[in-house]
This record gives structure tokens, C-alpha cells and sequence, in this order.
């Protein structure tokens, strides 16, 4: 509509002439007949120009008469072949009316991956490296993807593989399909190690890992995770599930912007302790999203009810919902149409009318002087589009309007949000955790699912969201089937096949460890416990409610201020600030050289050498060394002048080394 006002009726519609169409200025300066500043876009005579010229030549009868796309599809949405592959698409565009219409002349092209695949402005796709990527189709606001598959040269023999549920089954047929082999196995203590921080945040104890390596029980890696998450009849009769319900807290208060900055200290306690009791209880996440949606109340008694302090205004409360729950970024449709997904400025002002009548007014039950606010649902309320000013009633994405007379629009809301029907829901939390255990989602950036950003496995993400849903959208069920998979126990050590894999989990993807899990695994292993203010002593860094708090180490190591619902907010990546503060910064050096620590503790000991040193290891590594390292390290040891500076100095390597910082 906007489009047609500008060509047709702006300026007096001196642009167009309708007694002779070939000599307006809409024709003339797109084909540089008039010199046009933005070059030549149109070629005379070409069938673009026909179609424009023609439509001219009927009076420019407005769009809105004709039938709108419901759906564009490109042919063959897969192909299979060896570098140098070419591939002429084709794109058919369904109408709202039924009808089909090939649109391959004009649609838009573009390669998702020019290193793999190239497409020229008229469709035909070039295989040029080899891989998977995608081409992205454009047409009236519609959005697909072509596949290109070239699999490696060499192949597979998977020999040592064996599938332990379906999430390895269709990794498998992925690893065949692209010719990748898999990496080994990872070892018991990596697997140990790697479980006990992915599932709980926590290392395991040197006991705890001496009595896992120690076993011969060929189920010992499945009952590891069974007593991490508890049992599926009783998940949350577990020791762990403190620690997991800490953990856990962290991402989801991270997500829905839980802070003192934002929500003052009573509000961000109402909301942590409402996140974390849902965890602790293990709630199912359908029934989590459905209270915070539609919560209502005092913000210091109804923790969800923060939810509409910390995003003010219908539009905000759109954006947030659709990025955390959905997947989906709705920003760019605020002002225009989105560029390389379907939806528009309607699309984004019909999901922003469900949260149109919530509003807040102040409350003295708290004291005069208190920050307390209710959060209530008016009997009126509406958003209108920016341009023509209507009502626009609310409507769900891919869906149809809602009454909007409803006593509280946000309960269809949330019911359509958690329905089995709506994969989005689903997709989204399964693509999280699988990039939270497997150190990559499916889809990366793993809030930004669209049509044009397909995952790498489309297969295991269908399938792991049909389990997540059949499961009750149980999140401990989603954990397990992933961590009991071959695919998430295999090395991070890559080999030939796999070493340029970055998207498929040829091999584990090593992530650094977060923050808050990072701080207590250092306490763990040296001993010596952060004290942290205005909390009780023995307060671990994960169970921290909030973002304020001024440690010099969390910070520096990329605890988030809670400010953005992007998962990139918390940043994963080294950077130099980190290395100097572990190298020569206060927390390792005092901690290490505590007397009450754990070298201290050692050196009181009557342990012979071999046992000192299995000691630290197991402390920060998790493992104990080996003979190559134990030989090495007793030649330092006779020559070192002095016994505490020696072991100082061994752990602090130690708990320097990667070994330590990542989970691998």
C-alpha cells in the first residue's frame, strides 16, 4: 500500500503517465532513459518492464483487489552432488484464492554461505565448496530456502558407533548424508566432568570422581545423569536439584531481564524465587509460560507479575515474548517489513494488541514509601498501526485475529503460545538446549529462527521438539535424551574428517565455562569460599538473584547486566582482561595461598608426593594424571627449593589451563 502510494499518487502522481506509461518517469529513470541516481534497474522491454507497462496501461489498479501469497516454495528444495553442482531453481507462489503462479523471473536470490554455494540474479545455483548451505528466495514479502548438499570425498564407516536413542539415529544419517566421521567416545573422566558442569554448574568432587572411574558398571555415564537430574517418576528428589535449580535460574532470569536495576530489590527477589522454585519443582515449561504471560498482582508477591515492570508497553512486551518464547525477532517489523522473513508492520501491531490493556498502578500495602505496583488487566486498551491509525485487533502470529472484547487477550495468547500445534515453541526451547549441552544450536543465532535461517539437522530438531511436547514439555526429560546421546558424549578432539565441522557436532563444540559456575569451580577446587555481600557465607556464585553484584571476577568474565533478552548478552568469548586476571589478578593467587585452602591442607598432610599431585588434578581437572605428567612433574619437584611455592605453583597452572576454563 505504501509502495503504491508513493508510485501512483505522491507528488501528484507526476511519476506516472497513464495516456502514454513508457514516457513517466517510473519507466524512463529505472531504465536510465532520465538520468536516475540509483543507476539502471530496469532493462527496456524485458518482461519486467512489460508486466510494469502493462499494469500502467489498466488505470494502476491498486494491490489490495488482488489475492495475497500464502506461501512460496522453491523446487527442489534439496539437492545432492559433487562440487561444480548447478541447479536452475524454480519458485511457485500460492495465493490466498488457491491459485499457483511460477514467480522464478522475479523473484531474489541469495546464497547463505558464499563459500559453499553461489546463485546468480536469475536463480541458477552453483555448488562451489563442500558442505551444506542454503539459497534464500525472496517474492512479495515471502520467504524459502533451497539445500545444496556436498558431502565429503571420503567415506563414512562410523565404526565404533552405536545409537543410543533417536537423537543419534539422525545424527548418524547426517554425518552419512555429508560424509562426516565422528569423533571417539570422550573418556569417563571427561564425561564426568562435562556432565556435572552442563547439567548442574557444579565440579564433581575429587570422591565423586574417583568412585566413577573406578567403576565397571557399563550404565555408570546413564546413572550419573539419572542422579544429576533425578529420576523421571521423582526428577526433583534428587541432592542435585538445589544446584540445578540455581543453575538454571541464572539462564532463565538472564532471558526474562530479572534485576534490582529494573524490578528494585523486593520485586527481583519475588521474580528469582518464583524462577527458581519452578525449577526446583520442575515444572513444566508450557505451565511456566502460561504464568508469566498472564500474570497479574503485587510485584512483591507475584513473581511473575515483574515480567510487566521489566518490559513496559505493549510493543516491548511484544519483542521480548516472541524472542524468548518463540524464537522469533520482531524488531525490524516495528517499522517496516521484515527483510528476510514474512512478517509485517501488521504481524507486529496484532501480537503487540494482546498486551494493550495490562497496566500497573501503585500500591501503599508495602509502606507509603515503597515501590510496590499491581499489575491488572483493564477492560479497554488497543494499539493502532502507526500509518493508518486503526485498531488493530490481536492476532497470532501465523494466525487469526482474536476477540478482542475477551476478558484477558493474553490467555489465548498463552494458550496458543504453549499448544502442541505451535512449533515454534517447542523448536525454540529444544534449539536452546541443545546449543546450552552440545555448545551450538541447530540454528545459530539460537534466537533468530526463521525460514531463512533453516537448521543445520532439520530432522532432529522435528524430533526433539515432538518428544519435548510428547514429554509434557519437561525440560529434565529434553536434558536426559540429549546427554544419554552418543552425539553428546563423543571428544572434542576432532579428527580429519570433522576438524573444519563447525555446525554439524562432529565433535563436541568446547565452550568456555559461564561466569558464575566458572567462580564456584575455582571456590570447589582451591577450597576457599567467595563472600559476597549482603548474602550468607557460603553462598555459591549461581545462586546470586541478581545482576548487581560487584565482583570484579564475574564481571571480567561476562556475567550480563540483564539489559537485552539476546542470548548474546552474555558473551562466551575469551578476551584479554580474562587472561591477565587469571595470570596475575587477585582471585586465584589468594585463594591458592589460603591457609585454610586446599594446598594448605595438603601440605599438612602425611600424602606421599604422587598422592598430592593426584589430588590437585582431580580437584581441577577431574581426572588424575598421567604417567608421562607424574614423571615430568617429579623432576620439578626434586629439583624445586621450596615445597609450598612448588604446589602453588602447580595449581595455579592448573586452574590456569583450558583444561580448567572449558568444558570439553
Amino acid at each position: 500500500d505504501e509502495d503504491f502510494e508513493a508510485i501512483i499518487r505522491d507528488r501528484q502522481g507526476r511519476r506516472v503517465n497513464r495516456i502514454e506509461p513508457e514516457q513517466g518517469l517510473v519507466l524512463l529513470k529505472p531504465t536510465t532513459t532520465v538520468p536516475h541516481g540509483g543507476g539502471k534497474r530496469l532493462e527496456a522491454g524485458s518482461a519486467d518492464y512489460r508486466m510494469f507497462a502493462h499494469w500502467l496501461s489498466q488505470a494502476t489498479p491498486p494491490t489490495a483487489e488482488d489475492p495475497a501469497i500464502a506461501k512460496l516454495q522453491v523446487l527442489p528444495a534439496s539437492r545432492i552432488g559433487d562440487v561444480g553442482l548447478t541447479q536452475q531453481l524454480q519458485v511457485v507462489a500460492t495465493y490466498s484464492n488457491g491459485a499457483s503462479r511460477d514467480v522464478t523471473a522475479w523473484a531474489r536470490y541469495d546464497s547463505l554461505d558464499d563459500a559453499l554455494v553461489s546463485v546468480t540474479p536469475e536463480g541458477n545455483a552453483k555448488a562451489i565448496g563442500r558442505g551444506q548451505a542454503g539459497v534464500m528466495v525472496r517474492f512479495e514479502g515471502q520467504a524459502a530456502v533451497a539445500t545444496i548438499i556436498v558431502p565429503q570425498p571420503h567415506a563414512v564407516t562410523l565404526a565404533d558407533w552405536q545409537d543410543q536413542n533417536f537423537v543419534d539415529e539422525l545424527a548418524r544419517r547426517k554425518f552419512v548424508e555429508l560424509g562426516i566421521e565422528p569423533s571417539a567416545q570422550c573418556d569417563d573422566a571427561t564425561f564426568l566432568r562435562r556432565a556435572y558442569l552442563d547439567a548442574v554448574g557444579t565440579l564433581p568432587t575429587p570422591d565423586e570422581t574417583r568412585e566413577f572411574l573406578a567403576s565397571t558398571d557399563p550404565k555408570k555415564r546413564e546413572a550419573v545423569i539419572e542422579r544429576l537430574l533425578g529420576a523421571r517418576e521423582q526428577p526433583a528428589a534428587t541432592a542435585f536439584n538445589e544446584s540445578y535449580a540455581a543453575y538454571w535460574s541464572i539462564k532463565w532470569a538472564d532471558l526474562i531481564r530479572s534485576s534490582s536495576d529494573s524490578l528494585g530489590e523486593q520485586g527481583m527477589w519475588a521474580m528469582h524465587n518464583w524462577i527458581r522454585d519452578s525449577l526446583r519443582a520442575n515444572k513444566p515449561l508450557d505451565r511456566f509460560v502460561r504464568e508469566l504471560i498472564t500474570a497479574r498482582g503485587s510485584i512483591y508477591r507475584d513473581g511473575p507479575a515483574n515480567y510487566y515492570r521489566i518490559n513496559r508497553g505493549p510493543e516491548d512486551l511484544a519483542e521480548s515474548t516472541a524472542q524468548i518464547f518463540l524464537g522469533v525477532r520482531l524488531q525490524c517489523a516495528k517499522c517496516h517489513h521484515h527483510p528476510f522473513e514474512k512478517y509485517s508492520q501488521d504481524d507486529y501491531y496484532g501480537f503487540a494488541a494482546f498486551f494493550a490493556r495490562v497496566a500497573t498502578k501503585n500500591s501503599q500495602e508495602f509502606g507509603i514509601f515503597g515501590r510496590e505496583q499491581v499489575v491488572l488487566v483493564r477492560s479497554t486498551g488497543d494499539v493502532r498501526h502507526p500509518k493508518t491509525r486503526k485498531v488493530v485487533p490481536p492476532t497470532l502470529l501465523e494466525g487469526a485475529a482474536v476477540e478482542s472484547n475477551a476478558a484477558d487477550p493474553r490467555s489465548a495468547l498463552a494458550a496458543w503460545l504453549t499448544s502442541g500445534d505451535n512449533q515454534f515453541f517447542a523448536r525454540n526451547v529444544v534449539n536452546r538446549y541443545v546449543a546450552y549441552l552440545l555448545g551450538r544450536g541447530l540454528v545459530e543465532p539460537i534466537d533468530d529462527m526463521r525460514a531463512t535461517n533453516p537448521p543445520s539437522n532439520a530432522a532432529l530438531m522435528d524430533a526433539l521438539a515432538a518428544d519435548f511436547i510428547r514429554s509434557g514439555y519437561d525440560v529434565k526429560h529434553l536434558m536426559r535424551t540429549i546427554m544419554r546421546s552418543r552425539l553428546y558424549q563423543l571428544s572434542s578432539e576432532p579428527n580429519e574428517s570433522n576438524a573444519a565441522d563447525e555446525r554439524f557436532y562432529g565433535h563436541y563444540h568446547v565452550k568456555r565455562i559461564a561466569a558464575e559456575p566458572l567462580l564456584d569451580a575455582v571456590d570447589a577446587a582451591t577450597g576457599v569460599q567467595t563472600k559476597f555481600r549482603n548474602l550468607p557465607q557460603g553462598t555459591r556464585a549461581i545462586e546470586l538473584p541478581d545482576s548487581n553484584y560487584p565482583d570484579y571476577f564475574l564481571t571480567t568474565f561476562g556475567k550480563p547486566r540483564r539489559a537485552s533478552v539476546c542470548e548474546c548478552e552474555r558473551v562466551p568469548d575469551e578476551n584479554l582482561a580474562q587472561a591477565l586476571h587469571t595470570l596475575n589478578g587477585d582471585t586465584l593467587m589468594t585463594k591458592i595461598a589460603n591457609p585454610q585452602g586446599r594446598v594448605a591442607q595438603l601440605l599438612k598432610s602425611e600424602l606421599p608426593f604422587e598422592d598430592r599431585v593426584k589430588e590437585l588434578f582431580l580437584a581441577a581437572w577431574c581426572r588424575e594424571p598421567r604417567e608421562e605428567e607424574l614423571s615430568l612433574l617429579h623432576e620439578y619437584h626434586d629439583s624445586a627449593g621450596d615445597e609450598q611455592t612448588y604446589y602453588e605453583d602447580l595449581f595455579w597452572t592448573l586452574l590456569n589451563s583450558k583444561q580448567f576454563l572449558f568444558v570439553h
